[in-house]
């Protein structure tokens, strides 16, 4: 759904086979033999293999959620936070999925004309059976609707799931659950809606973000950014030993986020055509790449490259090529993916100890910072020059500062709205537990439970 082309537009459509017909009653039988008057008409065509792909698709980014970035979070904490992480993840993609159905659905993809949400009209899925279709990028082909409504449901649940690795080990269950519910329903469906939806104020500026730089990582990225300033750090943050306490788990996740992220770019296209095979290709390359850039410059910065920078690297890289890896080509995938982690590196090691914001397990400085150099490269590696999809004209200036803008809004929507809605929270249900809570540990203070036994 992601690129330009479809934009999350669902329609139902019908054959017009009684016009066509009522037409050819009307012509004398002698003058079918002399005239080609008749016009075919072509009916909308499911395709099982499409179908199949995108059933897959939406089960890989399910992976992604649960276990994936759920291993991959929770191997990051200390130990005595592991189930608080993993329990996060789990509730949010629950509860989102829900929402998703109730009205979530309708906010970003019901078919309003608003540039900045889609209407009620589908609420409850009202009106939607098992003969509503959504388009696809090829004309006359299209996907039963429900499975669209399954596959955007995924990255509506695994967005807000990002923002756990902000305020891990110090944030209260009870507020983290209302802010979720409030910050999809303010932030995430309206983004979604501007950018994926052919009414969306981001999609007519003509921003390309194929499977979700702006709504997803950067979306996700700033909202914990504004987390870890109004929470403030860890108790005993800078002096305490905060070392990951499984590296092995960490990199389980990371590894299952690699796995599963084929069927968040790839799936984007919509159809198993050969754009998904280039998005396929692309999500390949520039992870790799990334990893090996990571490597190299912490080996430089540090002497040694850890099993922690390698799987840092791969985030980058995987966040950096979502939003362009549909228009790029595989060398400027790879040239992406090389440039992306020295960034991230200098945010995470040098930016965040320069500030003093305590951004856990760095969903800033990978998935925010990587998700503004994809999206703004987006812009350029889709030049044609560079092997890029652009066509016959392709301004890269033009199409660079059109990313930008797109950037920006992003960045003010996500920022100021997460700031207003986690004062509602704080209000609500308060957002940080007891500096004893803390030091005891997430595991048993909020869930009565131990990940690990004597």
């Amino acid at each position: 759904m992601k690129m330009t082309v479809i934009q999350g537009n669902t329609m139902k459509k019908t054959a017009a086979w009684g016009g066509a017909l009522a037409a050819l009653a009307a012509v004398p039988a002698f003058a079918q033999d002399t005239t080609a008057a008749a016009t075919e008409v072509a009916a909308d065509v499911i395709d099982k293999g499409d179908v199949a792909w995108m059933m897959t698709s939406s089960l890989l980014v399910l992976f992604m959620i649960v276990p994936g970035l759920a291993l991959f979070y929770g191997g990051l904490v200390r130990s005595k936070n592991m189930l608080s992480v993993l329990m996060q993840c789990t509730m949010i993609a629950a509860v989102v999925m829900i929402i998703w159905v109730l009205y979530g659905y309708s906010m970003a993809f019901g078919g309003g004309t608003s540039p900045y949400w889609g209407g009620l009209a589908k609420v409850f899925l009202k009106g939607i059976t098992l003969d509503s279709t959504a388009a696809t990028f090829s004309d006359g082909i299209v996907l039963p609707e429900y499975v669209f409504i399954a596959f955007q449901m995924t990255f509506a649940a695994i967005t807000p799931a990002l923002i756990v690795g902000a305020f891990a080990e110090r944030a209260k269950f009870s507020g983290i659950m209302t802010f979720v519910i409030l910050w999809v329903t303010f932030i995430y469906f309206p983004i979604a809606h501007m950018v994926w939806d052919s009414a969306g104020l981001i999609y007519k500026m003509g921003a390309i973000d194929f499977a979700g730089g702006t709504v997803v990582h950067i979306n996700a990225g700033i909202a914990g950014l504004v987390w870890a300033v109004v929470l403030g750090p860890r108790v005993g943050f800078g002096k305490d030993n905060m070392a990951p306490h499984s590296m092995t788990l960490t990199m389980v996740g990371a590894a299952m986020l690699w796995v599963g992220w084929f069927g968040f770019n790839a799936g984007s296209n919509l159809e198993a055509t050969a754009g998904a095979t280039l998005a396929m290709l692309n999500t390949f390359v520039a992870t790799a790449a990334a990893i090996v850039s990571w490597s190299l410059v912490e080996g430089l910065a540090r002497g040694k490259a850890s099993g922690l920078g390698a799987a840092s690297g791969m985030v980058a890289g995987l966040v950096a090529i979502t939003p362009a890896c549909g228009t790029t080509g595989p060398v400027g995938a790879i040239l992406l993916g090389l440039a992306v982690s020295p960034v991230c590196f200098f945010f995470v090691t040098t930016i965040k100890s320069k500030f003093g914001y305590d951004d856990s397990l760095d969903v800033f400085g990978v998935h925010g910072v990587g998700g503004i150099i994809g999206a703004v490269a987006t812009g350029i590696l889709m030049a044609p020059g560079l092997g890029g999809t652009g066509g016959e004209g392709f301004a890269m200036g033009a199409q660079v500062m059109t990313q930008i803008k797109a950037v920006l809004i992003t960045i003010a929507w996500s920022g100021i709205g997460s700031l207003i809605l986690i004062h509602i929270t704080r209000a609500i249900t308060g957002i940080r537990v007891s500096s004893d809570d803390e030091r005891q540990g997430l595991d048993l203070i909020a869930h009565g439970e131990s990940a690990y036994h004597s």
